[in-house]
């Protein structure tokens, strides 16, 4: 078998050097530092957004807007809440931010009802931009931005509203979209199965770009997982904080007149393919792509506007910001090329 250029150009010491403790000492410091996801959690009121994020952490993180008895007044949330957990497991700390938004929709007039949100998401990088172009900057700048934007879809079981599609299109711009058809246990498994589908060809019909996407530097493992995940998606997911012990093991459940629902259960719904993806599979690279894709555009745009406004000041000689920025303009216009902004 011929040799690549890259093992035709490898070098093997004769003897153990030790650089090859390089990633449990790259291990090492990560683990001192944490880890940190920010989720947004967007879809119109009463689809169970809170329980959701509840069900998937295994802890009670957001209080539930849902009604336990008939009698008990109807809540809701009505501005843009935050929540900060430190989660451990196994001697990893994780910092989640789970950002709750009020449901679209619900108003008579829904004229712009997106822009709360992705002014939100928008403000994120901003504030991460401000810091990282700062003269003494921080060591470790406290990342904010949104990595991850779950969508709620109403389970109907005919198509996506109009609206839905509107606010789609504005958050796929700005942040990574993973839709969920909400409250999964409302539909047959074959009605489910043919709603999956027609959101799946909307999507494309619309040109909504959904989370994961396609990249040449991905290996043949990684393009198996992102396939894997777009013949599920959207994950039809149920959510509950009660539990039955089955089969001696204590797991989420919902109770019905006709039957116990086991949300763990894959035959029931997607939710364990949901949590394995963002959670065991994709979350290094949902960070990576809101670094590399959604914050370089945003970025991007901002220099070249700041440019453009020098210019017109009659300060076109000038250089913005440093250097570096200049040399940045370029790039990160050939980057808005490559993701297609």
């Amino acid at each position: 078998m011929a040799m690549t250029m890259q093992q035709q150009n490898a070098v093997f010491p004769k003897s153990h050097v030790g650089f090859d403790s390089i990633t449990q000492q790259i291990e090492k410091k990560l683990l001192k530092r944490g880890f940190q996801l920010n989720i947004v959690c967007v879809g119109q009121t009463g689809l169970g957004k809170s329980t959701l994020i509840n069900t998937l952490f295994a802890s009670h993180l957001m209080d539930s807007k849902g009604r336990f008895r008939p009698d008990e007044p109807i809540r809701s949330t009505t501005e843009i809440q935050t929540v900060s957990h430190i989660v451990e497991e196994n001697g990893v700390r994780l910092r989640l931010n789970i950002v709750d938004t009020p449901g679209y929709g619900d108003l008579v007039n829904n004229d712009r009802c997106w822009d709360p949100v992705i002014k939100y998401i928008k403000d994120q990088h901003s504030a991460y931009l401000r810091k990282e172009l700062t003269a003494q900057r921080e060591r470790y700048i406290q990342d904010t931005r949104i990595h991850c934007c779950l969508f709620f879809i109403q389970p109907s079981g005919h198509s996506l509203k109009p609206i839905d599609i509107v606010v789609l299109k504005k958050l796929s711009d700005v942040v990574n979209v993973v839709p969920v058809i909400a409250k999964a246990d409302s539909l047959t498994p074959e009605e489910r199965r043919a709603f999956k589908e027609r959101i799946r060809e909307e999507f494309q019909f619309h040109n909504l770009r959904m989370y994961p996407y396609d990249n040449e530097d991905l290996d043949d493992e990684e393009r198996a997982t992102n396939s894997t995940i777009k013949e599920l998606a959207p994950f039809a997911v149920i959510g509950s904080e009660r539990s039955s012990v089955i089969n001696g093991r204590q797991v989420p459940t919902r109770q019905h007149r006709w039957g116990t629902i086991n949300v763990e259960d894959e035959t029931h719904s997607d939710f364990i393919y949901l949590r394995n993806f963002l959670l065991r599979t994709n979350l290094q690279d949902l960070i990576e792509t809101t670094s590399q894709i959604h914050y370089e555009t945003f970025r991007a745009k901002q220099l070249l506007a700041l440019k453009e406004s020098s210019a017109a000041s009659g300060m076109a000689g000038s250089r913005p910001i440093s250097p570096a920025a200049d040399r940045e303009l370029s790039r990160g216009s050939q980057r808005m090329t490559m993701n297609g902004y």
